[in-house]
């Protein structure tokens, strides 16, 4: 009997350890499924200039694992049971369940309300595909107007910064306000954080800082300090949230719902579950949980293919670097921000800007889309086989 292992999620992180399991484990021995929600591999670095009307490719997970052998289930995770080693899939057919030998969870995560009242009912986002398009279209309406618009943008993390400038460059007939909790790049050095402040005023975007939101209206925000701000269009980008279903399940998590694991990625709870991307709660060689990023997602994806092929072959596992180099921020097409930082995970003084921080930041994004979308390449290398397989069980070895 095959060893199973099943992907949750095909996003960054889980689809590129489904794609290079693939490269590295005999067929013969293992098979691979992919479960995700959605037939397309969404770039989620990119959402916000969709939102912002750019058309983006998008590939077909079809045609990224054509070739691979990858079993690909196109459905929704409803449930997890470490247990009984099954999960639970929802889908047009009715959904069922798939048992697994070796479970990657990697779901990423979603919009965070925090608690705010009228965020899920009022308020746009770009965590996803369809509520990038969803943005889209109110953004479009607005355009068509002739009066233009005005639209909020709320949180001035990574993705509100970049959010906002690529609306407000790609559509200049729009009135864009930044929505800051604190001071407009807090994080970054003192001379990226002119540079930020200089491409918020070039591009007309108004920027409010040390501003706390309290409620989100059809037409309007609500502040702390009790200011009302109007509103054609509320996007809220104010933090990530993970799935509850880790949670449920009984793995061992944070507070926040992330799968708590070890310097490989296994569960601390559940050794047969892997964890990677936003999902996962580790620390990095600094001593410091990974942020939720795209980096992090590399990171630990790449850590996680070490640990289950040195699992399941019986060699060792080497131990990926976990860190976290810098802040790569676009500022529409043409400006951004390379912000460096050092092992305290502390912004660096000098920073690259301009046209020349653009141009890393498109090339990371292409890297990252070519990693992810092309688990074929290098297919024909040898393929290593499991330790010992009884049952669908590889012999695991320690770390």
């Amino acid at each position: 009997m095959k060893h199973r292992i099943v992907v949750l999620g095909a996003g960054y992180a889980g689809a590129y350890v489904a794609g290079t399991l693939a490269r590295r484990l005999s067929p013969a021995d293992t098979e691979i499924t992919v479960v995700n929600a959605e037939p397309d591999f969404v770039q989620r670095l990119r959402l916000h200039q969709i939102a912002a009307g750019q058309e983006i490719e998008v590939p077909k997970l079809a045609d990224v694992f054509a070739g691979t052998g990858i079993r690909l289930r196109l459905a929704r995770v409803t449930a997890v049971d470490p247990e009984r080693q099954v999960v639970a899939v929802a889908d047009a057919d009715g959904g069922g369940e798939l048992g697994y030998d070796t479970l990657l969870y990697a779901l990423g995560s979603h919009v965070a309300d925090h608690g705010v009242r009228g965020v899920a009912e009022h308020a746009f986002h770009v965590t996803s595909r369809p509520a990038a398009l969803r943005l889209r279209e109110r953004l479009d309406s607005l355009s068509g107007r002739g009066e233009g618009g005005r639209v909020l943008v709320v949180g001035d993390g990574l993705t509100g910064i970049e959010t906002a400038t690529e609306i407000a460059e790609s559509r200049p007939g729009l009135s864009v306000v930044l929505v800051a909790r604190g001071e407009l790049g807090a994080p970054l050095s003192a001379g990226a954080r002119d540079h930020l402040r200089q491409a918020c005023d070039r591009l007309g975007i108004t920027v409010l800082e040390h501003t706390s939101v309290e409620a989100v209206e059809a037409t309007r925000v609500l502040c702390a300090d009790g200011t009302d701000l109007a509103s054609d269009a509320t996007v809220w980008t104010a933090g990530f949230a993970v799935n509850p279903i880790a949670a449920a399940a009984g793995l061992e998590v944070t507070d926040d719902g992330r799968i708590v694991v070890d310097r490989t990625m296994r569960s601390l709870s559940h050794p047969n579950v892997y964890a990677a991307g936003d999902s996962v709660y580790a620390i990095g060689d600094n001593g410091r949980p990974l942020p939720m990023s795209c980096a992090s997602a590399g990171f630990t994806g790449m850590q996680v293919v070490k640990a289950i092929v040195g699992s399941l072959t019986g060699s060792k596992i080497a131990k990926v670097k976990l860190g976290y180099p810098g802040n790569h921020i676009s500022l529409g097409r043409r400006d951004g921000i390379l912000q460096m930082v050092d092992g305290e995970a502390q912004a660096k003084p000098t920073y690259v800007g301009g046209r020349k921080a653009a141009r890393i930041k498109a090339g990371i994004v292409r890297m990252s889309l070519w990693t992810t979308s092309h688990p074929t390449f290098g297919l024909t290398k040898r393929k290593r086989h499991l330790a010992a397989a009884q049952d669908g069980a590889a012999v695991m070895v320690a770390v």
